[in-house]
């Protein structure tokens, strides 16, 4: 080899290691920089900024995607552009981004108008030229880094999509700590409007049972979740009057406990306005039928006990039969009245009646008890509630109601609980 050969040769080689080097310090710059700081937002807009300013391009942009609640496919979550004039960002239409899904691998377009792959209704002129390339994670596609209008006229280079996918791999854990951080904030701030929530609602239930001469009264409701659809009232109406409401709302969570507290709303108000429980009823119904979406419903007994004459008016509108216990005849179901609330307008309820003597419980609850489950999936059931109440009924409300809740409890052992469970216990003091 002569020596203009190796003079040549040497040159190359020199030439090699300074791009060489010359890519080490980009890539140490973006690392360094991205790594100095944990916000989502701030760590794209650094990982753009850095690429058009190595890669010296006009634009740059990042995508970030994520798996959707319902399917495999994936959805823009962030875009950040960052530019160097006053023209408007550049975008990717859906046939390069839908590319990019389906093939996951670099994509250089140097002439973007004659190039016959993507021929979209909204291909911009202002695209001269582009380069994309995926940003994976464990093998996970996670974004797309582009960037836009390569400076000079020679176009992307295979230098460029190398120094750009290295970019975009280091680039790529930085990314998801930050969005993962993100979320774990997004999701304290949650848990604690969930605990406020649950504190209000907490607080619009009964603090405590009212005084009634004669009588015994407990309630108590257990969310399944944070906050739940299940709601129980006592109710003042004068003229020894006390009205008694259980009611469960379709759903659980947020939507089912805002609608619960629209069911409190409109009970407290129109059973000060209808004496009648049938009419109460009826114009609850209609008025949630109104203000509800057509697939939310609510399940409700509702009474009237007159503590001077002992007789309890109620209505039940589709929701567990309640139980009398402790009579002559057995326990007597309380079943009159008409289908759920908020889905059949203007339809007429009826009303039943029935006296309390002395020692006589009433025992209003929620589905959550009769259908609560045991590993095995099997139901706890309205009989068998019905009849441990029945075996107790002697026990004082408070009493009775703790021992069925825990007899429940004991039924289910290590399962979830799967709905909300209300209970109300009222009994006619003996002697």
């Amino acid at each position: 080899m002569n020596d203009k050969s190796r003079i040549g040769r040497l040159v190359a080689e020199n030439a090699r290691l300074r791009l060489a080097v010359e890519e080490l310090s980009i890539l140490n710059e973006v690392s360094t920089a991205v790594s100095s700081t944990s916000s989502l937002d701030a760590t794209v807009d650094l990982i753009v900024q850095k690429c058009v300013k190595h890669l010296m391009v006009e634009q740059g942009a990042v995508l970030l995607f994520d798996k959707l609640e319902h399917g495999s496919a994936l959805k823009t979550m962030i875009r950040k552009v960052e530019k160097d004039s006053g023209e408007n960002p550049l975008r990717l239409g859906d046939q390069i981004t839908g590319w990019m899904l389906q093939h996951q691998k670099p994509l250089i377009v140097n002439d973007f108008a004659a190039d016959t792959r993507f021929r979209e209704p909204t291909k911009r002129a202002e695209i001269r030229s582009l380069l994309c390339v995926p940003m994976k994670l464990k093998g996970r596609l996670i974004g797309v880094v582009n960037v836009f209008n390569k400076k000079g006229a020679s176009g992307f280079s295979a230098g460029d999509q190398r120094l750009l996918s290295i970019i975009a791999t280091q680039s790529a854990q930085v990314v998801e700590n930050a969005r993962l951080m993100e979320e774990e904030k997004a999701l304290e701030i949650l848990q604690e409007e969930l605990r406020l929530a649950r504190e209000i609602q907490k607080n619009l239930l009964p603090k405590k049972p009212p005084r009634v001469a004669g009588y015994g009264v407990v309630g108590l409701s257990e969310p399944a979740k944070r906050v739940g659809g299940d709601y129980f009232d006592f109710l003042d109406l004068g003229n020894h009057k006390l009205g008694l409401c259980v009611a469960d709302v379709s759903g659980k969570g947020i939507t089912a406990a805002l609608l619960m507290s629209n069911v409190q709303a409109t009970m407290r108000s129109h059973g000060r306005l209808a004496p009648d429980v049938d009419a109460c009823v009826s114009r609850s119904n209609d008025m949630l039928h109104a203000s509800t979406d057509s697939d939310k419903f609510v399940t409700m007994f509702y009474g009237v006990l007159d503590t001077r004459t002992h007789r309890l008016e109620y209505c039940n509108a589709g929701h567990n039969p309640p139980v009398m216990l402790a009579g002559g005849d057995g326990p007597r179901l309380l079943e009159t009245g008409g289908p759920v609330l908020g889905v059949l307008p203007g339809f007429p309820y009826e009303r039943g009646e029935t006296e309390f003597e002395l020692g006589q419980t009433l025992l209003v609850y929620s589905d959550g008890f009769s259908e609560a489950m045991n590993p095995r999936f099997e139901e706890f059931g309205d009989d068998r509630l019905r009849s441990s109440a029945e075996s107790n009924s002697a026990m004082p409300p408070g009493e009775l109601v703790n021992s069925l809740l825990s007899e429940v409890n004991a039924f289910c052992g290590d399962a979830p609980q799967g709905d909300d469970m209300t209970i109300m216990a009222v009994q006619r003091l003996p002697g």
